[in-house]
């Protein structure tokens, strides 16, 4: 297993290229098998969760080629069946449920495992494919779903306890583009990843009007065809740099991202009392770290609220940051694993019933610490940029999932970090 030592101290500077979207690129990949048709889609970044959502459509059938950012893929003989083995290793692959199920009229898919961010049920998925006609069985840790005479359009609302589904609205709009008739979703999930995976079936022969919005309208089709698609940039990656920049940098400039997207992220960067210009275009960013800084107060919501998956870099970010900052997150309230690491490193953080109180240090010192899952260990490389002393950051897997070559990235922007193996 890798870990990652970072030297705390050094300035950023210069600039990257922000990688393709991660949470858009995995039910990007799923709905390729819609269609016995070739997709070519590019900017699919190189982390482990989209090499997993590979291996599963190549255990399903399909013929997938990965050439640098592009993949290739065709799915013309695929089976209904998703082995546990891959399955189990990434909560995503659920995904694979809806297209298989329209295009199969089958599916079995093994119940993914636990997630260390809490309990992510899969019902608001089965409410919603059952609505469209599916028979659901739970046999041996596996769901069978199975649709003998086809699904049928229904209106389906996908309200969860904290908030809409993104993956579940991406199950039901792949079912219901080649279901009969016209499916309503409510409550779905207004993310720009929902939007770029509804551009993408559009662009196969779909019929979806509204994505992006919390209504979504499908009229079903008899097929689907193969396309080329370019996947956005990923906010969550940028965000994450941004914050770096603010915490160590001297005009850092992020290239590859969309401003539109990054509205919540830049609003709580800038209240914090650092800069961030963007271009006309709105796909480059420069930000500039300030010396009068102060707290701010952060509740995570829906897109387009503040993301979930920005919370613990924020965090990394304020620990440092003079005054108190409040930080609530609604949608995974048990999301602070990352406080008790920071809190080694001499953070002063006290987390409540899912929020964070953080009173700003002038400087964190370096300790051995451990990453819990994706977004906290961004966390922890963030706060060991401006650390005393060398951090040692171990489990590093779990950065992988979803940072394309993240040591690399910050090494060219002049951090001074290693990935060594860990014995």
């Amino acid at each position: 297993m890798d870990k990652l030592i970072v030297h705390g101290g050094a300035t950023l500077r210069g600039a990257i290229n922000i990688s393709g979207s991660k949470n858009a690129s995995l039910p990007i990949l799923a709905a390729t098998l819609l269609t016995a048709e070739d997709c070519i889609i590019r900017r699919v970044p190189d982390v482990s969760d989209t090499n997993y959502m590979i291996q599963i459509l190549s255990a399903l059938g399909g013929d997938v080629e990965r050439s640098s950012g592009t993949v290739r893929a065709t799915c013309a003989d695929i089976v209904d069946h998703a082995p546990y083995e891959l399955v189990r290793r990434m909560r995503a692959s659920i995904c694979v449920m809806g297209p298989l199920l329209a295009r199969k009229g089958r599916c079995v898919v093994s119940l993914p495992g636990g997630c260390v961010i809490g309990d992510r049920p899969v019902d608001l998925h089965l409410r919603g494919l059952e609505a469209l006609g599916a028979k659901i069985e739970f046999e041996g840790g596996n769901i069978t779903l199975t649709a003998k005479d086809g699904l049928r359009g229904a209106e389906i609302d996908l309200r969860g306890t904290h908030g809409p589904t993104v993956l579940g609205t991406d199950n039901v709009m792949m079912a219901a583009t080649l279901a009969e008739g016209i499916t309503i979703i409510e409550s779905a999930a207004a993310e720009p990843e929902v939007l770029d995976l509804a551009n993408f079936l559009n662009s196969m022969g779909a019929k979806i009007t509204g994505a992006g919005t919390r209504r979504i309208v499908i009229e079903g089709v008899k097929e689907l065809h193969g396309i080329e698609h370019t996947v956005i940039p990923d906010r969550i990656e940028a965000g994450t740099f941004m914050a770096a920049a603010a915490l160590a940098g001297d005009g850092v400039i992020l290239r590859r991202v969309c401003r539109d997207h990054l509205k919540a992220i830049t609003a709580a960067i800038e209240q914090s009392g650092h800069r961030v210009d963007f271009n006309e275009a709105g796909d480059i960013c420069t930000v500039h770290r300030s010396e009068i800084t102060r707290g701010v107060n952060i509740v995570t919501a829906p897109y387009p609220g503040y993301p979930t998956d920005m919370q613990a870099q924020m965090t990394a970010l304020l620990a440092t940051t003079p005054g108190i900052s409040v930080i609530k997150d609604t949608i995974f309230p048990q999301r602070f694993m990352h406080c008790a690491e920071l809190k080694r490193m001499g953070a002063d953080i006290r987390v409540d019933n899912g929020t964070a109180v953080v009173h700003g240090v002038a400087q964190l010192s370096a300790a051995p610490v451990m990453a819990s899952d994706l977004r906290a260990s961004a966390a922890l490389v963030l706060a060991a940029l401006t650390a005393k002393g060398s951090t040692e950051i171990s489990r590093l897997y779990h950065i992988d999932r979803g940072y394309e070559h993240i040591d690399e990235k910050l090494l060219m922007l002049g951090a001074d970090v290693e990935r060594v193996k860990d014995h």
